[in-house]
């Protein structure tokens, strides 16, 4: 991973319990402070990325870097759970088959996302999973056996 690429400033939908509660996970996790986050969907936001407008972000997760380069989709996720150290959850979508599945599933979820069952979202991000990721950011304030507290 290049650091020197950081931060990677992330532009999601709050709005959606899926994305928020993906992106709430991530920023438990995000102990190096290597990711950025910022809800589009908040009202009266403009864009800062040139000739990408608020309703082009809510379409499709975009992220930008900290040199300019803006990137969208799966890539962005693969950078952001790199940057968390969980770039093995999703490095098989790079993979030459997955990736083309990955790119081309991605969107019919985007705009499916705001029916995704609330029992399915809580499942994903209420329960283990948000247990693992506060126990992650715990334990990156700990050092020889000792914590800071928060």
């Amino acid at each position: 991973m290049n650091q020197a690429r950081y931060p990677l400033t992330i532009y999601y939908d709050a709005s959606c319990r899926l994305c928020d509660g993906e992106m709430r996970n991530l920023m438990l996790r995000n102990t190096e402070g290597l990711l950025t986050f910022v809800d589009a969907s908040a009202p009266g936001f403009a864009s800062p990325i040139i000739n990408t407008t608020q309703s082009d972000l809510l379409a499709c997760i975009h992220a930008q870097w900290a040199d300019g380069q803006v990137i969208t989709g799966v890539e962005v996720f693969r950078h952001a759970y790199g940057a968390v150290g969980l770039g093995w959850l999703t490095a098989p979508t790079a993979w030459p088959v997955l990736r083309q599945w990955a790119d081309r599933t991605y969107p019919w979820l985007v705009r499916h996302r705001h029916q995704v069952p609330r029992w399915l979202v809580a499942g994903l991000f209420e329960g283990p999973t948000r247990w693992a990721a506060e126990r992650a950011a715990r334990r990156a304030h700990c050092r020889d056996n000792h914590c800071a507290m928060r």
